[in-house]
């Protein structure tokens, strides 16, 4: 778990969990390949009753590792202001898509800096909690 991560975890979300106007989770995925847990501090948005997340990857032309986690193993964890909850992740299509992206855009103009950077399709990955 690096710094910022580890920050976040132990202050329950007070210290690390803004970054500019931005708040951040962290995702606890599971590698597709070695099966170890990793944490990844994310940039989110709510949605719903849930929230999202935009995998950007800074505008680089592969998608993150953790995307490839989370379609391997989609149930995770996410810690939001110190509070951990069971997710099930998806990807967000079609109109839904559209109305996230921009959304991410008016919060956040970066989001379309990184768009034009690169020419595979940015995926928006939503968390929605999951109930026993």
């Amino acid at each position: 778990m690096g710094i910022n991560a580890f920050l976040i975890h132990v202050s329950r979300g007070k210290i690390g969990s803004r970054l500019g106007k931005q708040t951040i989770l962290l995702m606890h995925t599971i590698g597709r390949k070695t099966g170890k847990r990793h944490t990844t501090p994310i940039a989110y948005f709510p949605t719903g009753n849930g929230y999202y997340v935009i995998g950007s990857n800074w505008g680089m032309d592969k998608n993150a590792s953790w995307y490839f986690n989370l379609k391997e193993h989609a149930e995770i964890e996410i810690e939001v202001n110190g509070k951990k909850i069971s997710v099930k992740a998806r990807e967000a299509t079609g109109e839904e898509y559209d109305r996230l992206w921009e959304n991410a855009v008016n919060h956040h103009p970066d989001y379309w800096h990184y768009k034009q950077m690169t020419s595979r399709h940015i995926p928006i990955e939503v968390f929605e909690p999951e109930f026993s």
